[in-house]
């Protein structure tokens, strides 16, 4: 698995899409802040209290400290990544557009099944649990059968679910 790991992590420099979603954590608003490679692969979550500067730095910095850095970022139109990319010297390197953005708005959807099954978060702290392991879980299992034949999906798939079954019985 580590192996499997590191080349995901090789190729996951090409293109970053980011993006943050509203999450209510006892009544109250957080945000979760998602980056999903260029695969769909999600690669960091990170919950905060606030929407601004300030939170799109502490979001990008665990990003890049962990990933590295990406050739292209693509986000929505919101200010703050504009600002927090300024301040890392990443500015060029940003894309928005109408539809760029698509790739994770659409990994959000999976998340918000599992969110409304679960009633909601009682605290922050078990939101920002729940987003990292819903998101290794997620990554584990999803293979783009669009892009893969039905005898390769079927095999990398067994593959997934046998190597789940030896580490929940490890």
């Amino acid at each position: 698995r580590r192996k499997r790991v590191q080349q995901l992590r090789a190729f996951s420099k090409w293109k970053w899409h980011v993006d943050e979603v509203f999450v209510k954590v006892n009544g109250k608003r957080h945000y979760l802040w998602r980056a999903v490679d260029h695969e769909g692969e999600v690669l960091e979550a990170v919950v905060t209290k606030r929407r601004n500067k300030a939170a799109a730095l502490k979001f990008l910095r665990k990003l890049m400290k962990r990933h590295g850095c990406a050739e292209e970022i693509v986000t929505d139109r919101f200010a703050s990544y504009k600002a927090a990319l300024r301040d890392l010297g990443a500015l060029e390197k940003q894309q928005t557009g109408r539809w760029l953005n698509n790739r994770v708005e659409n990994s959000h959807l999976p998340f918000r099944r599992l969110e409304r099954a679960m009633q909601r978060f009682r605290r922050m702290r078990s939101l920002q649990k729940f987003a990292f392991v819903h998101s290794s879980v997620y990554n584990h299992f999803n293979q783009e059968r669009s892009l893969a034949s039905r005898d390769t999906y079927k095999l990398t798939r067994t593959a997934a679910l046998a190597e789940w079954r030896e580490l929940g019985a490890g």
